[in-house]
């Protein structure tokens, strides 16, 4: 593995939230990032888009480290996060908030208990507070009714808003969201396209959205991004993607912007 060192410019508390340089990753033959650059800014939602395989996810799993690259580098707040020991990596992913595809609660834990579990990890307070922290957590995306629930009880678009619930516990920097629209009916994918919506009002954070859902991308995107071949094929705005004359941007659009 070889992780070039961000520049003077990117030292810790310097520098976009993440900033992501000429990053690659490949497993075994198959080159799924090949010389990936990419800024978030504070406050802004980027959109990545792309087909099944483009290595969407994986991009999201190299930023919070739960991958390693094969070579470039990832600056979180300006930390480099090729340069970093345990204790630093977990103090850095404090900041970031990680929406799994499929919410990836625990099974045997209340729809409360999932939520509490990164405040009793990470955070010094009473049980009171803690409860009181989780029910505001949990009202925050609707989910206050249905707290001593154990995840088999409820939906799997509830399930995203828990996760939702749980990534925001630790009030992060950055949120990642990982297809978070993926497999839901229109009317719920509407309705966490509008928690997206309400966070960045509400919050000014920084987030990834990792996507095929054009529609709902336009909702809740600054900027969107299409992975082609391990490579940015076009950034921008929706409306400059839709006047982009690229073939392969037309393609995408035309097959699942409807």
């Amino acid at each position: 593995m070889k992780m070039n060192k961000m520049s003077n410019e990117n030292n810790e508390n310097n520098g976009p939230p993440v900033a992501v340089r000429n990053l690659r990753k490949a497993f075994g033959e198959q080159r799924v990032l090949d010389g990936i650059n990419l800024n978030v800014a504070s406050g802004e939602t980027v959109a990545v888009l792309g087909r099944s395989g483009t290595g969407k996810s994986v991009l999201l799993k190299l930023i919070i480290r739960l991958q390693a690259p094969d070579s470039g580098a990832i600056a979180i707040a300006g930390r480099d996060m090729g340069n970093i020991d345990v204790n630093g990596l977990n103090e850095v992913r404090k900041k970031i908030g990680f929406l799994f595809q499929q919410a990836a609660l625990y099974d045997s834990m209340s729809v409360a208990d999932n939520v509490a579990f990164p405040l009793t990890r990470h955070a010094a307070l009473s049980g009171a507070d803690r409860r009181k922290r989780v029910q505001e957590l949990l009202a925050s995306v609707g989910m206050e009714e249905d707290m001593k629930k154990l995840p088999s009880q409820i939906s799997g678009g509830m399930q995203k808003r828990v996760g939702l619930a749980r990534a925001l516990a630790l009030d992060p920097e950055i949120l990642l969201f990982d297809e978070p629209t993926a497999g839901l009916d229109p009317i719920t994918a509407e309705e966490i396209s509008g928690l997206i919506v309400d966070l960045k009002k509400k919050r000014r954070m920084s987030a990834i959205v990792v996507t095929h859902d054009v529609p709902r991308a336009k909702i809740f995107a600054d900027r969107l991004v299409l992975l082609h071949e391990g490579k940015i094929r076009v950034e921008g705005t929706f409306a400059e993607l839709q006047e982009s004359r690229d073939e392969i941007v037309q393609h995408f659009l035309g097959e699942t912007g409807r």
